[in-house]
């Protein structure tokens, strides 16, 4: 593709903490339009691979950029292009439903966003908790308001961090939804889970990581096609477990 259909490029990105290399030079793009699976068992490197693109932690070396702005040189300009909504919702417990989207309006400058806020709200079952403290809601229903909050500005690159802890089935379904309608407007979606077979059909790629190294990545039936000894009707589990089983053997070797 041409490189201005690129929103996330994340190029030789290595995170250390405290000597324990966390992510290894990871290097990949994600598209405008694109859904990417980002998998791999704990302790992989996933949620620092999110925090990090979202500009919440600085690579220890390599870079990412976010529609071309590099989030440690340039953070305001891709922050303001991107949402994350993170594996635990640290919300403010003083603040209501609704106090929680009119803070992120103010955030990123929207005007007559009300209206989109209801129907978020609508659309994730949540109308009827607007003035309901944060403290006061349940997990799923605090996954909820953090969804909203992400999808209220309309960013160009959203990431989700197992956004269906805590979700019911009608709300999972509803998130679906609304993340296909926004990678069809050319929203750039990174979704890590470990429900893999929830994910399987919503992602368009995936990239598989195991120790902060990428496996594989690509499509499905492009992963199956770089493994031996897998079925052709192989899924996203199967495949998961033979790229990481590959990847124990990788390193002892």
């Amino acid at each position: 593709m041409e490189p201005d259909t690129v929103a996330v490029r994340v190029d030789n990105f290595t995170k250390v903490y405290d000597q324990r290399t966390a992510v290894d030079r990871l290097s990949f793009d994600v598209q405008r339009g694109e859904i990417l699976g980002l998998v791999g068992p704990n302790g992989s490197g996933k949620t620092t691979t999110l925090r990090c693109i979202s500009g919440i932690l600085p690579p220890t070396s390599g870079s990412v950029l976010i529609l071309g702005h590099d989030v440690v040189k340039d953070p305001i300009a891709a922050k303001r292009n991107l949402a994350i909504v993170a594996d635990d919702p640290n919300l403010f417990e003083s603040l209501t439903v609704w106090e929680h989207l009119e803070f992120s309006a103010q955030v990123f400058g929207l005007q007559d966003w009300q209206a989109r806020a209801e129907g978020l709200l609508e659309k994730f079952e949540i109308t009827d908790r607007r003035q309901s403290l944060a403290v006061e809601l349940s997990r799923g229903m605090r996954q909820k308001v953090a969804i909203c909050a992400a999808f209220l500005h309309e960013p160009a690159v959203l990431l989700l961090d197992e956004p269906l802890t805590g979700l019911d089935p009608h709300a999972i379904r509803n998130l679906y939804a609304a993340l296909e309608r926004q990678a069809k407007e050319g929203t750039a979606v990174i979704v890590s889970s470990h429900l893999l077979g929830q994910i399987s059909k919503l992602c368009s790629r995936f990239l598989i990581i195991k120790n902060g190294r990428a496996l594989q990545a690509g499509t499905i039936d492009e992963i199956r096609s770089q493994l031996d000894a897998l079925p052709d009707d192989a899924s996203l589990e199967d495949i998961f477990f033979h790229a990481t089983d590959i990847g124990d053997e990788t390193d002892a070797s």
